[in-house]
């Protein structure tokens, strides 16, 4: 089944305190660049609780992410601005996908009215 799943990359970033605005905005304009122009399949960016900005992107193929890191950047203003947000960087974590269970956002049915969060 990897296959037709592509790959998917791990990304983790310790930020400047104050440049957190900046980055997420930085990240969106690569991410939709990437997108149009280098095949990427999107991604999303989390927090963690551990203080961490880490960002989950999908990739047709591990040579797609590749040839498309070997470019020059999509957008050198907006990877400067990511580049001067983070404090530190951990590795990427290349994952090969097995077994897919998720359902698109747009494409999920509504919560239960047992499990939706209520409003505090």
């Amino acid at each position: 089944m990897s296959d037709t799943l592509g790959c998917a990359i791990i990304y983790r970033w310790r930020l400047k305190p104050g440049k957190e605005d900046q980055f997420r905005e930085a990240w969106s304009r690569v991410t939709r660049l990437l997108m149009e122009q280098h095949g990427a399949l999107g991604s999303r960016l989390h927090t963690a609780n551990d203080g961490l900005v880490v960002a989950y992107a999908q990739w047709p193929s591990r040579e797609a992410r590749d040839a498309s890191a070997a470019l020059e950047p999509v957008d050198r203003r907006a990877s400067e601005a990511m580049a001067d947000a983070i404090a530190s960087a951990e590795s990427p974590i290349f994952l090969t996908p097995v077994e897919d269970h998720l359902v698109p956002i747009a494409a999920r049915a509504p919560s239960p009215p047992s499990i939706r969060t209520r409003p505090t």
